[in-house]
């Protein structure tokens, strides 16, 4: 028996990208900092942050277009997957991501822009959504993502 079981709650770095593969299966993808506070010996508060690479699919793919935006505060609930590829200098690369299998919204996002405003009045009426994404297909392959 394993268990891979990722748990996040922090703020999102970047709007959600969406693409879709050929057979319409939506993925999107972003990034989430996590942070944490510490007193050093010298009494200096000291703040580290760490990054993480979500990606999406399906259902969860699509309401992450819509929901997911910078700054925005968010639990996430996955597993971690590694991959590879070469780059165009033909060197390999490492990345690590999270494949979310819930994401929750949390607090209030403050934004100016004009599409942000109506889904942020959208998202005030319900001050917790979370989705769950039933549909992710194990079969569905990193190697099958355009990006």
């Amino acid at each position: 028996m394993s268990v891979n079981k990722v748990i996040l709650v922090g703020n999102v770095g970047k709007d959600a990208e969406v693409r879709y593969l050929d057979n319409g299966i939506a993925v999107a993808s972003f990034s989430l900092a996590t942070s944490e506070v510490y007193v050093a010996k010298n009494g200096e508060k000291v703040t580290t942050t760490d990054w993480h690479n979500i990606v999406a699919w399906r259902a969860l793919g699509e309401f992450a277009g819509k929901w997911i935006l910078k700054g925005r505060q968010i639990y996430v609930e996955g597993r971690l997957r590694n991959r590879s590829y070469d780059d165009k200098e033909g060197n390999k690369k490492y990345v690590t991501e999270i494949y979310a299998d819930t994401i929750q919204l949390l607090g209030k996002k403050e934004t100016s822009e004009g599409n942000g405003q109506q889904q942020n009045a959208d998202y005030q009426k319900n001050e917790t959504v979370a989705v769950n994404n039933q549909e992710f297909d194990a079969g569905d392959s990193a190697d099958d993502l355009p990006f």
